[in-house]
């Protein structure tokens, strides 16, 4: 399969189909057994071990389900510590995190720890710190899954607009239908294989 630079992906199967697997491999978080995976030219199979966690840190996002924020951290220190990980400095930090708050609609909230914030800011602040080193690739497992329909819906229109006004790559694997509204292309993926468009 090929995604176009700006475009936005859903990925939808049964449950075991392999979804996040293929996410991880795209994430080079986990290894293929066989074949290629192409970004920008490079391909990541042979990627060493260094070279694979500054593909993480800085050409990706991650937003995952269940949120992964570090629980002793405040909002703005989970979006900031990303950009700590860079060695970017303070000044840059403090200002790219005032961006992000601002941007997922949460700057009053930048002093809350995770326990202290609702289902749906935590997932938002999850984003910005996907978003944290401006990767152009955002990959996204089931961001909607621990979040009611409304909640759900506001993090996808703020997908939508990451993927149309800051042309941001987009590859979400979901069980939610809605994100086929909003995305260019939908794949189904069962049994490890990619089928092309769901059905």
């Amino acid at each position: 399969m090929h995604v176009d630079d700006g475009e936005f992906v859903a990925v939808r199967g049964p449950s075991g189909g392999g979804k996040t697997t293929f996410l991880n491999i795209l994430g080079g978080i986990d290894r293929p057994t066989a074949g290629r995976i192409e970004v920008n030219g490079s391909n990541l199979v042979d990627f060493s071990e260094g070279e694979l966690v500054r593909y993480r840190l800085r050409q990706t996002g991650f937003v995952f389900q269940f949120f992964n924020l570090v629980p002793t951290l405040t909002a703005e220190e989970n979006i900031e510590l990303p950009m700590r990980l860079a060695s970017k400095d303070g000044t840059a930090r403090k200002a790219r995190t005032k961006e992000l708050l601002d941007l997922v609609g949460l700057a009053h909230r930048a002093r809350h720890r995770p326990d202290e914030l609702s289902g749906g800011e935590q997932q938002r602040i999850a984003i910005a710190v996907a978003l944290s080193n401006d990767p152009p690739l955002l990959l996204a497992d089931e961001p909607t899954g621990e979040l009611d329909t409304k909640t759900g819906q506001e993090v996808l229109n703020l997908f939508q607009r990451l993927n149309q006004d800051l042309k941001k790559t987009i590859v979400v694997v979901t069980h939610d239908a809605r994100v086929a509204d909003i995305a260019n292309r939908v794949l189904d993926i069962r049994d490890g294989k990619i089928l092309g468009p769901a059905a």
